[in-house]
């Protein structure tokens, strides 16, 4: 069975991000001309996922409302003869098959994860973090969705970090099965310095079956008496394969400022309207006493 149905976590308060996500959420906030939150529902359906749940909680309303039609602004920018804004406004209503689903107590990712669970049903599905943007000529997801495929078997996106970023992030602890294709042996949620078992670090991309649910039930609250979905996967692990897969293209870290504003930059250098005016300004920066 191919994957058709994906799920977006975007119910987090964003506090690397205050006080810009105070009243903003933080998937609404601007990476170079778009929401943060578009460019993973643009990579989902390139990759021929058209059906995409997303996790949101109150006061974050306004990520339903980027994905709804505005007949008002519409009719105005028709009006006015901007054809190129309608395009872009018009097509993101549909972009996809859109379902918006409450996490009513912030009680972590697995929990958040496991408000989608009933329309999710019997299928496999892809996950994602809006936090991680991965750029590059192929979806990142499109990765994962092959590989399961191929596996039968969840697949989870890794991507290489400095030993000193290392307890930054959730790391694998596997065992190469392959060219580019690993063994998640077990998974460890920003670990102590003393833990690190690798420095493979999980990205907010995933293939998961429904298989996970029971894992997720099972889980008690861990770090900051949430319910970690790394905490699922590890029991997952012990009863069933899981596989992992370095995702291709250029992985951002748009979850923080810092990594706000090199994914932007990055974005504007790479774009063909926009990377002129971006190494422009730059020297200009430099010059900057």
């Amino acid at each position: 069975m191919t994957v058709r149905k994906g799920v977006i976590l975007a119910a987090g308060f964003g506090t690397r991000l205050l006080p810009a996500t105070k009243a903003v959420p933080k998937e609404m906030l601007p990476l170079l001309d778009r929401p943060i939150i578009q460019y993973v529902a643009e990579e989902a359906v390139a990759a021929g996922i058209r059906e995409l749940i997303v996790v949101i909680s109150a006061g974050k309303e306004s990520i339903a409302h980027h994905f709804s039609p505005a007949p008002e602004l519409e009719q105005a920018l028709a009006a006015k003869g901007d054809e190129d804004s309608l395009r872009e406004v018009s097509r993101l209503s549909s972009l996809a098959s859109f379902c918006f689903v409450y996490q009513h107590e912030r009680l972590g990712t697995g929990h958040a994860l496991l408000q989608a669970r009933p329309l999710i049903g019997n299928d496999p599905f892809a996950l994602f973090y809006p936090d991680d943007i991965v750029v590059g000529e192929e979806p990142a997801i499109a990765h994962l969705v092959t590989l399961y495929e191929q596996c039968k078997a969840p697949v989870l996106g890794v991507a290489p970090v400095p030993p000193q970023d290392a307890h930054r992030y959730g790391l694998i602890d596997a065992s190469q099965e392959g060219d580019n294709l690993f063994r998640v042996n077990r998974a460890v949620e920003k670990p102590s310095p003393h833990e690190i078992p690798s420095h493979l670090a999980m990205v907010g991309r995933m293939v998961l079956t429904p298989q996970i649910f029971p894992f997720l039930q099972k889980t008690p609250p861990g770090r900051g008496g949430e319910v970690w979905l790394t905490d699922a996967i590890n029991l997952l692990c012990q009863h069933l394969p899981v596989y992992a897969s370095a995702l291709p293209g250029k992985w951002l870290d748009v979850g923080n400022l810092m990594g706000l504003l090199m994914g932007s930059l990055h974005l504007a250098l790479t774009h063909p309207k926009w990377s002129a005016q971006a190494r422009r300004l730059l020297g200009e920066l430099e010059r900057l006493p």
